[in-house]
Parts: structure tokens; sequence; C-alpha cells
């Protein structure tokens, strides 16, 4: 399992490379929507947009959800205006062109040095069990943004190798959160964390009860955003052509966001992923694990097109 940046007021001068080339890409452009809305803000409920999400399944809509959750959950949602994240996070000595690196676990990145050029980048993305300790000099040691479902980073913190290796807490410093929705245990997390609760009996009950626990007493909402539905299904049906994932990853989601200038991509399969371990923070070698929910190899096409394309730059190690 696995897990994204929006539209900022930028003169047209600055609208990214990244849209520049999808727009110019014969391969890209039938399929790319720029003014997708990406996140979810308090706007984005009302029984008119639930009637009609209720006819997709998470993380594509709202069906089988609970009515109610939804409804406290999005209308609990700070405004997001013009979906700008990166100008959320923008300190005013910042430039106004942005690049961001979308950092992912592969074991390429063991022994890769690539750490101050992943920090160089204006933001840095990172997902689930993003472990940093001891590996700056390959991974880094900023996180701009930390992408996750509620499964996946409450499995990562309770994973006891990820532990032994340093990675006992989510990013808090100067970090902003994405919680892609796809369960009704994403909508049950979040309704919790917004209302300094438990967490519902029989939901995610394995981990820990109390989500604002992991992000500790200076909790601030502003710094939360939501994947949207139709920005979900957007990505599963105009890619389907090329891209038949039933449960695409995170790091594949961050690395469509139209909005940025450059996207930089670290630790992903690349042609020769037989020669790296699975993940960069293995203590023992160990070879990709591919799961039949998880096409490791068409993702890799995938990043490989996009590279290809310029439509992203992906560490390749040569």
């Amino acid at each position: 399992m696995n897990p994204y940046c929006s539209c900022l007021e930028l003169p047209i001068i600055f609208l990214t490379r990244m849209t520049s080339n999808a727009r110019h890409s014969d391969w890209l452009s039938p399929i790319f929507l720029p003014k997708i809305k990406i996140f979810m803000d308090n706007s984005d409920f009302s029984n008119e947009i639930w009637d009609r999400l209720q006819h997709f399944i998470p993380p594509f809509g709202w069906m089988e959800l609970n009515y109610t959750v939804v409804k406290d959950v999005v209308s609990a949602l700070p405004p997001l205006p013009d979906q700008q994240i990166l100008q959320a996070a923008q300190k005013p000595q910042d430039p106004q062109c942005f690049s961001c690196a979308v950092v992912g676990n592969g074991g390429i990145l063991n022994g890769s040095g690539v750490g101050r050029e992943i920090d160089s980048h204006a933001y840095v993305f990172r997902v689930n069990g993003a472990v940093i300790k001891g590996f700056e000099d390959d991974v880094g040691s900023r996180t701009s943004f930390y992408g996750f479902t509620a499964y996946t980073m409450l499995a990562s913190l309770s994973d006891t190798q990820l532990k032994k290796r340093g990675f006992s807490k989510i990013p808090k410093d100067n970090t902003r959160y994405i919680l892609f929705a796809e369960a009704p245990r994403d909508y049950a997390w979040l309704d919790a964390l917004q209302k300094n609760k438990d967490i519902i009996k029989g939901t995610l009950e394995n981990y820990r009860k109390h989500p604002r626990d992991d992000f500790g007493d200076s909790f601030d909402p502003k710094k939360l955003f939501v994947s949207h539905p139709d920005f979900m299904r957007y990505l599963k049906n105009r890619s389907e052509p090329l891209w038949h994932l039933p449960e695409p990853t995170d790091s594949l989601y961050n690395a469509f966001d139209w909005s940025l200038l450059q996207v930089s991509a670290y630790g992903f399969m690349t042609d020769d992923f037989y020669k790296y371990s699975d993940h960069y923070y293995d203590v023992k070698s160990s070879p990709i694990k591919f799961y039949a929910n998880h096409d490791f190899r068409l993702e890799k096409h995938l990043w490989k097109h996009l590279h290809r394309e310029n439509i992203i730059k992906l560490y390749q190690r040569r």
C-alpha cells in the first residue's frame, strides 16, 4: 500500500515546468486537466455533493460512508483558497518558483549520497515509514510534506523494524500533512483527530486509539490537507490507458501535482531495481517484494515515461 501540491497565485511566466510540459506532451496532454481540485476544504460538502459522490467507492467517492461523519469531517476543514498549499507553507524569503523532491523508500538511495541534493529543493515530500536518522547523507533531513493514509501511517509507526531504524514518530517541525482518504477508516480517523477524541470502536483498533497523540498538543488543522475524491477519480479515469494499478501509490499521486516548477523523484523503482534492496534502511539486503495490489513493473514504466517526457526528473543512480 502506499501515498501530494496545487495551484499558486503566480504570474503566467511562473506556471510550472511540469504544467507546461504536460500540456505539450503528445502522451499526457489528452489526459491533463490542470484545474482539477486536488484537496477538500469546508466548501466541499453539501447535500448535492453528497448525492453525487455517494455513487463512487472510496477513495473516488463516498459510497457506503457515514453521512454525519463525512459532513462533520469536511465541514471542519479550513478554507483552502485556490488550493494554495505551497503558499501556505511558504516563508517570505522563499523563492516564487518552486522545486519539489518526492522521496520514496527504495534501496537505490542507500549509499547514494544525494541527501544534500534532496534538501536543496524548496519542498521535500515523504511518505509512510520515512526513516531519516542515520541516513541523512542519502535521503536528506527535511520534510516539508508528509503523505499517508490512516492505515499506512499507523502501520509504519507500529512496525518493529522501522522503530529500530528510528521511525518512531511522524515528522513534526515545519511539516504539513497530506491525508489520502482511501477508505471509511480514514474519515473515522480524521473525525477523531479533528474532535480530539478516540477513534470509534472497530476502526484501526490494533493501533493507537487517539490520533492527536501522533501530532501533539500543537496540532494545527491548517497544516492538514485531505485528498479530494474528484481528483482521485480523475487520476484513475484519465490515466487508465497506461495505468491499471488497483491501488496507485501515494508517491505517484505526489508526482502528479500539476503546480510545481520542477518535480524530482528519488527512491522509486528503476530498470536496474534488482541491484538494490527493497528499502534503503534495510539491515540485510532484501529483494523487492511484488504484490498483487501493487504493480511495481507498471509503475516503473510510468516513472520512466514521465522522466522521458521531461515531466519529472527520476533519480536513476547513473
